[in-house]
């Protein structure tokens, strides 16, 4: 192993997932696999970490957070409970995180906010490239298009996920809400039914699917008089979260401790 090569750590190692993030580490030549972590329950605990993928790497699955001292980051995309388990762990070891798990309540994110004054760590909904490029485009037509323009977000995902809307929606909202000047939960529609009334003005309206094996999609619609403004992202497979996980774990090799998302990853701020 060369001196300069990014020791990873990969939790939830036996979900679809951490199977594609390890896949994606190994391809690396400044990365190396020394950490793959699983639920206490998890089948796949004593098992090599490429073994789903007919590789071995001489990385054993196992629920000891200790193991976390091998490595200097850890990539989780788990649930939140874990994820915050995890966090105390990596702070324990001093190993940076990359957080791609949705669904905190407020007290999880100051939990990662506190931790960020010791460690680096790139929390993002969505760390895909294309995504991150997408919420940029937000950014910009909100900022031209202002208030007078309906805002209508839409998401679907496969029929697993267990959060709604999804962490990734919610970030488009809330870049939108932010160039309008607003915060989401003030301007959000969250649900309709029944006899709503008309439409108000400056309203973020969200809607949600969940079905199959859908990866991800995301659409925001301007809507105006005469005409829509569409902007969608469609994720056909998690490697696309995984190659911008590995570019956020790059990230952190280089800065220190603090709190970053995807925008700072990709230039983009």
């Amino acid at each position: 192993m060369q001196a300069n090569t990014i020791k990873v750590a990969i939790a939830g190692a036996s979900g679809k997932m951490g199977r594609m993030l390890i896949e994606s580490v190994l391809q690396q030549p400044d990365m190396a696999l020394t950490v793959a972590l699983d639920h206490q329950s998890s089948s796949a605990l004593g098992q090599d970490a490429g073994a789903a993928l007919g590789v071995q790497t001489g990385v054993v699955i196992s629920s000891d957070l200790n193991a976390l001292a091998q490595a200097q980051c850890l990539i989780d995309f788990t649930r939140p409970e874990g994820t915050l388990a995890h966090l105390e762990a990596a702070r324990a070891h001093g190993v940076n995180m990359v957080i791609g798990t949705t669904g905190f309540d407020e007290a999880g994110k100051l939990a990662i906010e506190q931790a960020s004054t010791e460690l680096g760590i790139v929390f993002a909904p969505n760390m895909s490239v294309g995504v991150n490029v997408t919420l940029k485009l937000l950014e910009v037509a909100a900022s031209i298009l202002q208030r007078d323009y309906d805002v209508e977000i839409f998401e679907a995902h496969h029929r697993h996920k267990v959060d709604a809307p999804s962490g990734t929606a919610l970030k488009m909202g809330e870049v939108i809400a932010q160039a309008w000047g607003q915060s989401l939960p003030d301007i959000a529609d969250w649900a309709r039914h029944g006899h709503t009334g008309a439409r108000q003005d400056g309203k973020i309206g969200f809607s949600v699917a969940r079905g199959g094996d859908i990866v991800g999609d995301h659409t925001a619609f301007f809507c105006g008089t005469g005409e829509r403004i569409e902007i969608t992202h469609r994720s056909n497979s998690r490697a696309t979260y995984a190659q911008g996980s590995l570019r956020a774990a790059r990230f952190l090799a280089q800065h220190g401790a603090g709190l970053y998302d995807m925008q700072a990853v990709l230039g983009l701020s």
